[in-house]
């Protein structure tokens, strides 16, 4: 696992002509922060951390900039044109593309797409590489929010929509990305861990049967709350403002950071989620009721049909 090099990223700095320097990590990263603030105390500023949750580029801590000069958002690529006053700092997983053998054994077709998480996002060259050498064919796209080709975040999938690719290979780790893939793409997805070596095709029906179960459980609801976030990059009020139009019982809640004692305190009996896609669906075991995609909230109201189910992506 590699940061860039102290040096380099305090030159950036000094570029910016900054003195003092905010620093924000996800929760992965965050066990690196007293060490990167001590690295750049030592070549001379005056560093301050910033110790709220971080999900994502979505989730920048630009209040830090009452205090500091310079914002250094570590572990993500940014969502569009980066900010005067932010700076993104990548975090790269190293792993050997031969691993990508395990999941040869489940491909059906010499012709897939290809995508990966931001910390691999530097090898897909390398993985496209090796699966040539096996007579596979691997193609890759661009895609939204400041994605690089085959690059997928866990709330944009448009990189895994690749023209001409018969089915996805996703690498990296945990379910919800390539859940993600699976249901944007309505294309077959195996899923390869490149740590852990696994490898297995990626069942999407189960998943949307546990979403329809709650969508069903929502339709009892008394009052719904819309979730809309003030973070900046996950901000989607007209779409809740909309919405909240076509339901007499339905009322917009603008909450920072959503967490369930929250929702418990609040007493709806079942919520729509306008923040980061995945509070609906990872976090869901966490909430006390229904959290609903605001397109199941849409079937519940009727207008979208019952079996076109869209997971639930940003801009």
């Amino acid at each position: 696992m590699s940061l860039t090099g102290y040096s380099e990223l305090a030159d950036r700095i000094r570029h910016r002509g900054a003195r003092v320097v905010a620093l924000q990590f996800p929760a992965g990263l965050k066990r690196r922060a007293a060490e990167m603030a001590g690295a750049l105390r030592k070549e001379g500023f005056e560093v301050i951390l910033s110790g709220d949750p971080c999900y994502g580029a979505c989730d920048l801590a630009l209040e830090t900039l009452d205090y500091a000069d310079v914002l250094v958002h570590f572990g993500h690529t940014p969502i569009e044109k980066e900010p005067q006053r932010v700076l993104y700092e990548p975090f790269y997983v190293d792993f050997d593309p031969e691993v990508l053998g395990r999941a040869l054994p489940l491909l059906r077709s010499q012709t897939i797409g290809l995508v990966t998480t931001a910390q691999h996002i530097h090898l897909i060259g390398n993985m496209r590489e090796f699966l040539a050498k096996k007579g596979i064919h691997a193609l890759v796209t661009g895609g939204s929010r400041g994605c690089a080709e085959g690059q997928v975040l866990g709330c944009a999938f448009s990189a895994a929509r690749v023209p001409g690719a018969e089915e996805i290979l996703f690498v990296g780790t945990g379910v919800f990305h390539p859940l993600g893939v699976q249901l944007a793409t309505g294309l077959r997805v195996v899923a390869l861990d490149p740590f852990s070596g696994e490898a297995g095709e990626v069942d999407g029906q189960r998943f949307l049967r546990k979403r329809m179960a709650l969508l069903e459980k929502a339709r009892s609801a008394e009052q719904i709350g819309l979730l809309v976030s003030t973070k900046p990059g996950q901000n989607r009020y007209r779409k809740a403002r909309d919405l909240a139009s076509r339901a007499e019982n339905a009322f917009v809640i603008l909450m920072d950071e959503i967490s369930p004692d929250e929702l418990l305190n609040l007493g709806f009996g079942a919520y729509v989620n306008f923040a980061c896609p995945r509070l609906a669906y990872d976090d869901q075991v966490r909430f006390p009721v229904p959290v609903l995609t605001p397109q199941e909230f849409e079937i519940l109201l009727g207008i979208r049909p019952f079996g076109e189910y869209q997971v639930d992506e940003l801009g």
